[in-house]
């Protein structure tokens, strides 16, 4: 169960990234609010994974779920460039979350 409040922190990451770029500065009201819902929904899942899990793997598994999927997001929603290096890169942090994952991040 915890794993999954740590998926669902991450998601709610990708929103809240994506929703900040929308706030223009935060003069925009509804992705503001909505950067707003989300940051407290991604903080307080996380906040509650981390009674079970090491804070190092869940933290990490954390922001590899929303750097991929903001860096994701961009390329498909933003039109944001999509090299091959970017690419590479977004595998990598893949690779690494599921090492982390492997190398045991439970209690």
């Amino acid at each position: 169960m915890a794993w999954l409040l740590v998926i669902a922190a991450g998601l709610f990451e990708v929103v809240m990234a994506y929703s900040l770029k929308l706030t223009n500065g935060f003069s925009a009201l509804w992705p503001s609010v909505a950067f707003g819902v989300s940051a407290v929904l991604s903080f307080g899942l996380l906040a509650l994974a981390l009674k079970n899990l090491e804070v190092g793997t869940a933290y990490a598994v954390w922001t590899g779920i929303g750097a991929v999927g903001t860096a994701t997001l961009g390329m498909i929603a933003l039109g944001e460039n999509t090299s091959p290096l970017k690419l590479i890169s977004i595998g990598l942090i893949l690779l690494g979350v599921v090492g982390l994952n492997l190398a045991g991040g439970g209690h």
